[in-house]
């Protein structure tokens, strides 16, 4: 079975920063593209950063640009999302995912979810 296992959410002031991990077992993780989405309390999910699987070329939502990084390490079958200089509107959950598809911004091109890590932005 699947399994993707997040952690590293918690409450951070604004400014601060957190890393968050997703571990993946049950696949063979250098073969899929990985991805973070995020979903605040009365939103739709939505796209954060995704990572390719053949070149690790990584993708960014909008918001945050210049603020996160993704990256991954094969060997040891985990995903990273590096936030710095978070603000109140980055608080979410936020969740790992495994893409059985190729176009990383669309929801349903998702194979496979963790359960979420929640993220607090505040002072």
């Amino acid at each position: 079975q699947v399994q993707l296992v997040e952690s590293g959410g918690g409450l951070v002031q604004p400014g601060g920063s957190l890393r968050l991990a997703c571990v993946a077992s049950g696949l063979s993780f250098n073969t899929y593209a990985m991805g973070w989405w995020r979903q605040a309390a009365g939103k739709e999910r939505e796209f954060v950063a995704a990572i390719s699987r053949v070149n690790h070329t990584p993708y960014y939502g909008d918001p945050v640009k210049g603020r996160f990084t993704i990256s991954r390490d094969n060997a040891k079958n985990t995903l990273y999302l590096q936030m710095n200089n978070l603000i109140p509107e980055d608080t979410a959950v936020y969740f790992c995912a495994a893409y059985d598809g190729s176009y990383y911004f669309n929801s349903e091109m998702v194979g496979h979810w963790g359960q979420g890590t929640q993220v607090t932005v505040s002072s």
